[in-house]
This record gives structure tokens, sequence and C-alpha cells, in this order.
């Protein structure tokens, strides 16, 4: 039990110190890991796992929907995006269709390899 409670203060720490950047990473990386999970789901037909890690990869998108500002004209495109995944990941979870959360997790990648490169970037200008 140590083990676990030294992780999640670790864990914790992480998230409280961690930069707007590194959350939105964060995010990325835990949708990934959620829909590869869901996908694991389907496989197996564990309905209960599949759905509650669906449901985990649209809490996500719906805070990176939330959080979007829109003074930037790039907002509209990532909502657009953002609300594409959503529509995806309904219908992947009505259907259990891995073949559409198999989409998701592409873009997801994309994505989070992509803001990866804008962090690497950022760092590189500010140094």
């Amino acid at each position: 039990m140590a083990i676990n409670s030294g992780y999640s203060a670790y864990n914790t720490n992480r998230i409280m110190t961690a930069t707007p950047a590194e959350l939105t990473l964060m995010l990325y990386e835990g949708a990934i890991k959620f829909c590869n999970i869901a996908i694991i789901g389907v496989e197996e037909n564990d309905i209960e796992k599949a759905h509650n890690n669906i449901v985990k990869v649209e809490n996500i998108i719906g805070e990176f929907i939330a959080t979007l500002n829109h003074k930037y004209p790039v907002a509209k495109d990532f909502e657009n995006v953002y609300n594409y995944l959503m529509d995806s990941l309904i219908e992947a979870n009505m259907k259990k269709d891995k073949e559409i959360l198999e989409e998701v997790l592409g873009y997801l990648r994309e994505m989070r390899d992509t803001w990866k490169e804008v962090m690497k970037r950022a760092k590189t200008q500010t140094a």
C-alpha cells in the first residue's frame, strides 16, 4: 500500500506543478490511454470496460472544448475537430465499434504529437 501512496503523491505533485502546456499534454496522454483501454474492452466484449473508458475520453475532449480560447481564430478549427471526435466517440460507444475507436485514437496521437512539437519549439524560442 505504501508504494501506491507514494505513486499517488508523486502524480498529484506532478499535476500540481505542471505548466498549462504540460497539463494539456497529460490530457492527450490520458485520452490515448483510455481509448486504448476502451479498444481492449471492445475486443474482450467487456461492455462496461469499453463504455467507462470511452466516457473518460469524452470527458477529456469535453475539457478541451470548454477551455478553448476563442480570441484566436484557430480555436474554431480545434472546436470542429473536437466535436467530430465527440460524435465519433458517441457512435463508437453505442455500437462498441473498434474501428471508430482506432480512428479517434489516430487523431488523438496526431494531436498529441503536434502538441509535443509546439512545446518543443516554444521552449527553443524562449531559450
